[in-house]
């Protein structure tokens, strides 16, 4: 006997376990109308992941047992699988469960439990040590959980067991490249236990995570046989016949998106729900006529349309004519409103305050810095004024070596471009530009500069981005020392130089605003380094 399966990508909110609940019940009278007879949910989907320490409160776990027990009294005629925490005498368990006709029939316990980069769950939950198997219109489905399909015991458990198909429910959270290490990780993993395998990925922006779907099928053969969209809440529905085999003559295959195509949506994603979920009413940036605000601009409009997104000019003594005539020529491009706020007024107050303070010393980076300050005072008040939330601009490459002023361009709510890379980002730019002509060409050919004094460029005190991406990315992503660098033929003084500025910056960094995940090791929850250390 087949069974018509639907895979649900949802978008779940964290915290929100009724209103998960409902959307659950929702989908899946809508699977069962559409004639499938098995849903399968992501990991955790009831609470959202990562709940953190919603984990540790008795309420909130009470919540989910409350929300469980209304699915099984709402949905019926259809086999549920989805994930929840699950509180034992033993402990908290992240679970698969089995839900048909108002009972649980079956619970799988997570085994291996991440507790590397983003992820903390040994904090909150214990392991679970055996293999589940139920049957379902004769066949027999096993259940596993996002890291158990990386490890090889669940997987082995799961095969002697008698399992025919592999259903694993995921919270699996973007990086560049993940699409392409998941497919073959599980290809090689069916080849070798002779296993259909269902991979069911949660998909939306939490906090600094995004979660991009793609949801897939492989045969027992290892071939991909059915792939939903990334980054879009979706569901992905295919026919397993008796024996565990799909029809893959049915399936749906959508391609895997492009390395700048799949980072660009999981921007646009992670503000769109960042400023979704937490209720604000659009966003604002600063938009200097450089290639990061540019960037930042167009992500903003993509995500939550031109009419939500405020762009204000806030030009100086040093800001060059054509960063005001490119910047409103974008802005024009793309649809958006704008303000012009000079400095020059705040700018010459805050000299003349400062000046018996100053009298007698040079300037130097402070008056800089001042001019920073006095743009981070007029964005944050058009912030508050409007309700829209304040993107900053900033690109990974300079949160790296501290090329940011605290309480000046790093002010702000959510950092879009905060883990790219200044390289990335115009790669980035010309992805985009390559949709639709958005931002102006000149952004992209003339050399960077934060015009905070006369001719400046960011070469002046930064080394050119190509060399200095290549060491950040040794030294931050790849935890490779100043030697290892330095051997592989990058200049000695310039290596010592960036990891110093790494190092140093770091207070810097934890003032920092959230920012959307895209690389293996993000500034964050992801890279955890004592502000204060001798090493």
């Amino acid at each position: 006997m087949a069974s018509r399966i639907q895979i649900a990508q949802m978008n779940a909110l964290v915290g929100d376990v009724a209103g998960n609940a409902e959307r659950l019940i929702a989908e899946s009278r809508r699977a069962r109308e559409a004639g499938a007879d098995l849903v399968v949910f992501p990991e955790l989907v009831l609470t959202g992941y990562p709940p953190e320490d919603l984990l540790l409160r008795p309420e909130f776990i009470a919540r989910v047992e409350t929300a469980l027990a209304r699915i099984q009294s709402e949905v019926s005629g259809i086999t549920l699988v989805l994930g929840y925490p699950s509180r034992a005498p033993a402990g908290l368990f992240n679970m698969a469960g089995v839900l048909r006709d108002g009972r649980v029939v079956a619970e799988y316990a997570k085994q291996s439990l991440p507790n590397y980069s983003v992820f903390d769950e040994k904090r909150y939950f214990q392991a679970g040590t055996s293999a589940t198997v139920f049957e379902h219109r004769g066949i027999r489905f096993g259940l596993s959980v996002c890291e158990d399909i990386w490890q090889e015991a669940p997987t082995r458990q799961a095969a002697a067991a008698g399992a025919q198909v592999l259903l694993n429910l995921n919270a699996s959270p973007f990086h560049a490249g993940k699409t392409v290490e998941r497919e073959a990780r599980l290809s090689r993993l069916a080849c070798e236990h002779g296993l259909t395998i269902l991979y069911a990925n949660l998909v939306g922006g939490q906090d600094e995570l995004v979660f991009d779907g793609a949801s897939f099928v492989v045969d027992a053969a290892g071939r991909i046989v059915a792939r939903a969209p990334g980054f879009v809440e979706t569901t992905l529905t295919l026919t397993v016949e008796e024996g565990g085999s799909p029809l893959a003559s049915e399936a749906e295959v959508g391609a895997a998106p492009g390395e700048e195509e799949a980072i660009y949506e999981a921007l646009v994603l992670g503000v769109r729900d960042y400023v979704r979920k937490n209720g604000f009413t659009g966003a604002v940036l600063g938009l200097s006529g450089g290639v990061d605000s540019a960037l930042t601009l167009a992500v903003a409009v993509d995500a939550l349309g031109a009419e939500r997104v405020e762009a204000v000019l806030m030009p100086s003594r040093y800001t060059a004519d054509m960063s005001n005539e490119d910047a409103l020529e974008q802005a024009r491009r793309m649809g958006v409103g704008t303000r012009t706020v000079p400095i020059e007024p705040a700018f010459q107050s805050f000299l003349g305050l400062l000046e018996p303070v100053f009298a007698g010393q040079p300037v130097d980076v402070t008056e800089e810095n001042i001019q920073a300050r006095c743009r981070g005072i007029i964005l944050m008040a058009i912030s508050n004024k409007s309700g829209r939330i304040l993107l900053t601009t900033g690109n990974k490459s300079e949160m790296a070596v501290g090329y940011a002023t605290l309480y000046g361009d790093m002010a702000g709510g959510f950092a879009p471009i905060k883990d790219v890379p200044k390289m990335l980002v115009y790669r980035l730019a010309e992805y985009r530009n390559a949709r639709s002509e958005v931002i102006p060409r000149r952004v992209l050919t003339r050399p960077p500069s934060a015009e905070l004094r006369p001719d400046q460029t960011d070469q002046d005190s930064l080394p050119a981005y190509e060399l200095l991406d290549a060491i950040l990315k040794r030294y931050i992503e790849d935890d490779e020392g100043i030697e290892a660098i330095v051997a592989l033929g990058y200049p000695e003084d310039v290596v010592r130089r960036v990891t110093r500025l790494v190092d140093r910056n770091e207070y810097k960094r934890r003032q920092a605003p959230p920012g959307v995940r895209i690389s293996r090791r993000a500034f964050g929850r992801d890279r955890r380094y004592p502000i204060t250390s001798g090493f």
